[in-house]
């Protein structure tokens, strides 16, 4: 039991100095532009889809956190942060670089997933009109309030502008903490065998199968499809699947930061649906 304490531990400390970093900026991005936001927001959306996929497919879900925050403060698109899911591979690439001979299957994988994340981002910011939440700064007369009510409009010392980011953080850690130990030790309990079992059988929902295992928000997940698709158990289409819908803890955050649940439920939905078909697309035609 104290491994796994410490386990989800250390899966959410190393996430502090981002979350807590993302925060202090936004800060003090909502105290500068102000009532300016939303159109400072739009000047840059075209390139969002592009560059979250290319963020996103960096080792860790770090930037799948950072891309949640970012959101639930309507600070970026829908297909954007929808690029940054698709494009985040967790635990795959360390896991793929720690096995001989498996190298070869990184290019590849990580070439697939980002094109689908620049392709679904785009697609979904398209038929979805480029929305982007602007909840996070509203102005009430000459005052500015921030997410939580809190003032952004005027200027206060550095300690103060450090407080809001740091209760967001600690409480996001906490959410991250408790959930991420839950989580662990139903993956414990269950077991990575049974796991492994599951995505081995019935070829044809190979792709379902493994993006279902890969909406866990747990880096056991993206381990579990690696492990078997490097086994050659599933298909790669499949691992693209599982792949594709593992944006690790970033959904946590998205839960616990959105408001809008209903919202929240939509973006799991589309990262699902769009890697089940594209991972099912893949298997189809090359196996």
């Amino acid at each position: 039991m104290i491994a796994i304490i410490l386990e989800a531990a250390l899966d959410t400390i190393k996430l502090l100095p981002f979350l807590f970093t993302v925060y202090v900026l936004i800060e003090l991005f909502e105290r500068r532009f102000g009532e300016s936001l939303e159109r400072n927001i739009r000047r840059v959306r075209t390139a969002g889809p592009l560059l979250g996929a290319m963020f996103g497919c960096i080792p860790q879900c770090s930037f799948s956190v950072i891309s949640a925050v970012l959101y639930s403060r309507g600070l970026i698109s829908t297909g954007t942060l929808l690029a940054v899911f698709l494009s985040t591979s967790d635990e795959a690439i360390p896991i793929m670089l720690a096995q001989p001979g498996s190298a070869r299957f990184i290019g590849p994988l990580v070439a697939c997933k980002i094109f689908i994340a620049i392709a679904a981002g785009y697609a979904i910011d398209l038929f979805s009109g480029k929305t982007i939440k602007t909840h996070g700064v509203e102005t009430y007369g000459e005052t500015i309030e921030g997410c939580c009510g809190h003032e952004c409009s005027g200027t206060k010392p550095l300690p103060m502008l450090l407080i809001h980011p740091l209760k967001h953080t600690v409480k996001v850690f906490v959410f991250l903490f408790a959930t991420t130990l839950l989580i662990t030790i139903a993956v414990q309990c269950a077991g990575e065998t049974r796991l492994h079992q599951a995505l081995a059988h019935h070829r044809t929902l190979q792709p379902l199968l493994a993006a279902l295992v890969g909406l866990i928000p747990n880096c056991a997940a993206s381990v579990a499809v690696s492990q078997v698709f490097l086994k050659g158990i599933i298909s790669f289409g499949a691992a693209i699947a599982g792949l594709c819908a593992g944006a690790g803890l970033g959904l946590l955050v998205l839960v616990r930061e959105n408001r809008s649940k209903a919202d929240t439920l939509r973006i799991i939905a589309l990262l699902f649906c769009v890697s089940v078909l594209t991972g099912a697309g893949i298997q189809y035609l090359y196996g």
